[in-house]
């Protein structure tokens, strides 16, 4: 039985990006060889429409770029994502940098500029408070390396 890995669902092809398309990535796509991949898109497991308002993290709050408050939806498809998670046992996830939901390392700085800074989207910050392990979607190499090589 292979390892069951959780994967933005935009990565794996999913038109569930906020702009109705998707990050699909080969890369990604390749990890169905050693992984059992569940892909899970957590704005809209929060009940956020595809396509949406570009929204960017702000501290504890997620603001979309017209200045509403869209936080709860984020908290709740972050919630259903680590139930997700737990309920297939999930150690180890694929996200999406830069997201609000799923950025891991870095996100967009909440002023809709363009910047980077330090910080995780709430689903990534949430998974690793729970102990999941999560890589950027472009850094699988850390991942098949941490497994014993590609």
């Amino acid at each position: 039985m292979r390892e069951k890995l959780l994967v933005s669902a935009c990565l794996l092809g999913e038109n569930c990006k906020y702009n109705g398309g998707n990050n699909y990535s080969p890369a990604v796509e390749a990890l169905r060889e050693r992984y059992e991949l569940i892909p899970v898109c957590p704005e809209q497991l929060g009940g956020l429409p595809t396509p949406r308002i570009p929204a960017e993290r702000v501290g504890e709050k997620v603001l979309t770029r017209e200045g509403q408050d869209v936080t709860e939806a984020f908290r709740q498809g972050a919630e259903k994502t680590l139930t997700i998670a737990q309920t297939e046992g999930v150690a180890r996830a694929v996200f999406q940098v830069r997201s609000p939901s799923c950025g891991c390392g870095t996100i967009y700085d909440g002023m809709f500029s363009g910047k980077l800074v330090p910080g995780k989207g709430v689903t990534a910050q949430l998974l690793e408070e729970s102990g999941i392990k999560i890589y950027g979607g472009d850094h699988i190499e850390a991942l098949l390396d941490e497994i014993g090589g590609k």
